[in-house]
């Protein structure tokens, strides 16, 4: 039964009639206005969550701490989980040990929950947050952003593996899984019910704010942004943008995991591919600089001279792209591959824990390498032409081709998109668990969130965007508080699951 008894109904039809009286006032008028209101009365929340404290000559934010010292022990708890079981888990994820006779609960493939998953994480993130990332630590950054994402590997394995464990499947076949249902149920079995239900529920209200906001109205703005800078488009327009993407993004959401899932599975390897071979054609242009890159990147991680905060300021900020970029922690991933078809939890922690493998060591290093060789970011820093994030890394792909500018344009529309997708999902599933399932309230969920795609095209707002990052890192908050009580029920599961694999009892098909 869900926590609150009435589906939102009011709520929902006061939220759209307010925000559809406003659209048609003044855009700079709203923008303000609503830029006011956030930061006045929530402002507080976003300083909380981001709370920084001085390390030498830079600032080191406690969420970021949080979300090292949980990968950090979640990845000596299992034994370097994320090493020892690599192989395994690229095995799981090509399909080699999926019985073609089995009838598992689930809606989707291995492979298609990771691409969703991924769709989610592999984003602007890896485009601007890398640029602003190198802008500020120099080359170094990257080599702890790459260790980093390393470690994050651990924390994924845990909250996935849990995620399948815990998930609830209804009598339509359709799943219902994440942190909502693993942090209520599995403490629940070890005696802190009243604990999970708390954590749940506030871990479910941060998720449909950051899905609104960072996981929709941001990204739209930034896809917006991109088309109008690369085509030299007027502003003003940015509505016509929305009503295209949020579109688009009805017509898959409204089938469910399963549509969403044969979306993802196709956009996420062609972005994917379309990203990494401007990169590759960058570095095969500039072949003779990369040793050069990569000694930067190795002297930068631990000299640093010249960039803020020197060697600390060169960790922190690879500290912060790779928690901040591939979520581990964060509880998202957990709940689009909850919906994997098997009856191993601990197969569906193995192949998600590729995630940050993919997202953090292979898509940003790869924006860091191009970024190191152009030279652009090269000190004092941040850069004195102002070059940082997004504006960086597309001056550094121009320096090889200048029409990079298009295909890099259509890559962050694709990450947008697919981004916009998987939140979607992530925000749906917590409000089902909020108002109980059913096809009226999901409707209600998907109509609101198109709106809010229209809305985040057209206009901009920092405080906004600010309050709706903040709600997705207090989802790890919520998290991880529940991952430290559960790792023993994930260490089990992983050694009845390796002595299946040890004896082969979990048989490989190819």
């Amino acid at each position: 039964m869900s926590p609150f008894r009435q589906p939102p109904l009011k709520i929902f039809a006061a939220a759209a009639f307010c925000t559809a009286a406003t659209t048609s006032a003044s855009a700079a008028g709203f923008d303000a206005a609503v830029d006011q209101f956030f930061n006045d009365y929530l402002g507080w929340f976003a300083s909380l969550i981001f709370t920084s404290v001085p390390v030498g000559d830079a600032s080191f934010p406690l969420i970021a701490g949080w979300l090292l010292i949980a990968a950090l022990v979640f990845t000596l708890y299992f034994g370097f989980i994320q090493l020892r079981a690599f192989k395994l888990s690229t095995d799981i994820v090509r399909g080699r040990y999926d019985n073609p006779n089995a009838n598992h609960d689930g809606e989707v493939s291995h492979f298609a929950a990771l691409a969703t998953a991924l769709s989610g994480t592999v984003g602007l993130g890896n485009i601007a947050g890398v640029g602003a990332a190198l802008a500020i630590g120099g080359p170094g950054a990257t080599f702890w952003m790459i260790i980093v994402g390393l470690l994050g590997m651990a924390s994924k394995f845990t909250e996935c593996t849990l995620g399948v464990k815990y998930r609830t499947v209804l009598p339509s076949g359709v799943v219902s899984g994440g942190p909502m249902y693993y942090l209520s149920r599995g403490l629940a079995e070890r005696g802190m019910g009243g604990l999970g239900k708390v954590l749940a529920v506030g871990f479910a209200i941060m998720t449909i704010l950051g899905a609104l906001g960072g996981g929709n109205m941001f990204q739209g703005n930034q896809a917006n942004a991109m088309l109008v800078q690369t085509f030299g488009l007027a502003d003003g327009y940015g509505w016509v943008t929305g009503i295209v993407l949020a579109g688009f993004v009805f017509s898959v959401i409204i089938g469910g995991m399963p549509s969403i899932s044969t979306v993802t599975s196709k956009l996420v390897p062609l972005m994917a591919v379309l990203y990494v071979a401007m990169s590759i054609t960058v570095l095969v242009v500039e072949a003779d600089q990369i040793g050069a890159a990569f000694s930067a990147i190795w002297n930068g991680a631990f000299s640093a001279e010249g960039v803020a905060g020197g060697f600390i300021g060169a960790l922190i900020q690879g500290l912060k792209r790779a928690t901040f970029s591939n979520e581990a922690g964060v509880g998202s991933a957990a709940i689009a591959h909850s919906a994997v078809k098997t009856n191993e939890p601990v197969t569906e922690g193995l192949v998600s824990l590729l995630e940050p493998f993919i997202d953090t060591v292979v898509i940003c290093t790869m924006t860091a390498l191009v970024i190191t060789i152009a030279g652009l970011n090269t000190g004092p820093y941040p850069h004195a032409e102002g070059l940082t994030g997004v504006q960086l890394t597309a001056a550094s792909f121009q320096t090889a081709y200048d029409w990079f500018r298009y295909p890099l344009a259509l890559a962050v529309l694709m990450f947008a998109i697919s981004t916009m997708i998987s939140w979607s999902y992530y925000g749906l599933k917590a409000w089902t668990y909020l108002f109980g399932e059913g096809k009226t309230n999901e409707l209600i969920y998907k109509l609101m969130f198109c709106f809010f795609v229209v809305v985040g095209c057209s206009i901009g707002f920092s405080a906004v965007i600010d309050f709706s990052d903040a709600a997705i890192f207090a989802m790890s908050i919520f998290n991880i508080i529940g991952l430290y009580f559960l790792m023993p029920v994930v260490k089990a599961e992983l050694h009845k699951f390796m002595a299946k694999v040890k004896s082969g009892e979990y048989k490989r098909y190819s």
